[in-house]
C-alpha cells in the first residue's frame, strides 16, 4: 500500500504533460533561464577566456612581448632566450594547467635596486614563463575591458600616460574657464 501511495504523490506533484521541456517564465522571449545562467556563469566565462589566452597566436604576442622587454631571470635561472626551447617541450602540460586552474606561478626574485637618495628599492622579478603568462592574460582582458572604459580615463592603459592625463585635464580647465568668461 505504502509504494502505491508514494507512486501517486509523485504523479500528483510532477505531471506527465510538458516532461520533455525546460519550463519557461512568462514573457521572457526565446532565451531560457538556463541558456541565461550559462552566459553569466562565471564559470563558463573563465573557461571562455583561459581559452582565448592559450590560444596560439595570443602566446606568441606574449611571447614576442617578454622577449622584446629582455629582463633578467626570474627564481629558476631561465633567461629570455631559453624560454622558446622550454615551451616546445613543456607547452602541452602548461596550457593544461591553465585551462584547468591548476597553473601555480613561481615565487619572484627579490633583488634590491640602490636609490639615488642612498636607499633600496625592493623589485620582484617573476619567472620568464610567468611574465609570459600574465602577458597572455593581460592581452585578453585588455582587449574586452579597454573599450568600455571612458576616453578620459588614462590609468595603466596602452598609449596613454600621465602626462596626457595632466595636459588633457589641464585643456579642460581652460576650456572652462574661457566659457565662463564668455557666459557659455
Amino acid at each position: 500500500m505504502g509504494d502505491k501511495r508514494q507512486n501517486n504523490q509523485l504523479r500528483l506533484a510532477f505531471g506527465e504533460e510538458g516532461r520533455s521541456e525546460a519550463p519557461t517564465a512568462p514573457g521572457e522571449g526565446s532565451e531560457t533561464l538556463t541558456a541565461k545562467r550559462m552566459i553569466e556563469s562565471p564559470a563558463s566565462n573563465s573557461e571562455q577566456l583561459m581559452e582565448e589566452v592559450c590560444e596560439r597566436e595570443n602566446c606568441l604576442r606574449a611571447l614576442k612581448r617578454v622577449k622584446s622587454n629582455k629582463g633578467s631571470p626570474g627564481i629558476d635561472g631561465m633567461t629570455v632566450d631559453a624560454l622558446t626551447i622550454y615551451l616546445k617541450e613543456h607547452w602541452p602540460a602548461i596550457r593544461e594547467q591553465l585551462l584547468s586552474g591548476t597553473y601555480k606561478p613561481q615565487p619572484v626574485r627579490r633583488v634590491e635596486i640602490p636609490k639615488p637618495d642612498g636607499g633600496v628599492r625592493q623589485l620582484g622579478i617573476p619567472t620568464v614563463l610567468d611574465r609570459m603568462v600574465q602577458q597572455a592574460v593581460m592581452q585578453v582582458l585588455q582587449s574586452r575591458w579597454d573599450a568600455g572604459f571612458s576616453e578620459h580615463s588614462h590609468g595603466f592603459r596602452p598609449g596613454r600616460s600621465a602626462h596626457q592625463a595632466v595636459a588633457k585635464a589641464q585643456k579642460y580647465i581652460r576650456a572652462q574657464l574661457q566659457s565662463g568668461l564668455r557666459g557659455d
